[in-house]
């Protein structure tokens, strides 16, 4: 079964149910916002001798960044990390909106959606932590990752089977695409 087949059967690309309401979300998003740490990446930080940190991105959520990108969804990264790693990542990707060093994520969100013009309920946000709660909480699709704690899953409205850095966001690209039909 395609992922097209979302909008149409309310089942994803691997036979697995959609929530209706879900779809109907997705399909409504014309942003959509990230954390970093352990929701595009494992959550691992690697630090060498000289205190220089970097990231494992995978190669699929962005593609599926980029997928969303050429189907006019903005895209935004905010991050409580201020690794120049996530910086380079985002450059090469094409994200136009990155918040680093984001201890309160609310505010920059609210400031680029403003920015873009676009509704709360037209955002989704995808995070893994206590500090992405409130995000979640004001947008119209607030996912997650299945090693999120209980309280942040507790705000989802939608829980990827993939893992953070293993294509979760890949995975909430294509279901948002698919609501779309543009998958």
């Amino acid at each position: 079964m395609s992922v097209n087949d979302v909008r149409r059967t309310g089942f994803d690309a691997d036979g697995a149910p959609v929530d209706a309401t879900i779809v109907s979300r997705a399909r409504a998003v014309r942003l959509l916002s990230c954390d970093v740490d352990g929701v595009l990446t494992d959550g691992r930080i690697f630090v060498d001798d000289e205190g220089r940190e970097t990231k494992a991105f995978h190669a699929l959520d962005g593609v599926g960044l980029k997928r969303l990108m050429a189907a006019g969804i903005a895209v935004a990264w905010i991050t409580g990390s201020a690794s120049a790693s996530v910086a380079h990542r985002a450059r090469v990707l094409g994200v136009l909106h990155l918040s680093r060093g984001a201890d309160d994520k609310l505010a920059p969100w609210e400031a680029i959606r403003a920015t873009l013009g676009i509704e709360p309920s037209a955002c989704a946000h995808i995070g893994d932590d206590l500090p992405d709660i409130p995000v979640m909480r004001a947008c119209g699709l607030a996912a997650t990752v299945p090693h999120a704690p209980g309280e942040v899953k507790r705000h989802a409205h939608y829980v990827t089977r993939l893992g953070g850095g293993h294509g979760a966001v890949r995975e909430l690209a294509e279901l948002i695409l698919a609501a779309r039909g543009a998958a």
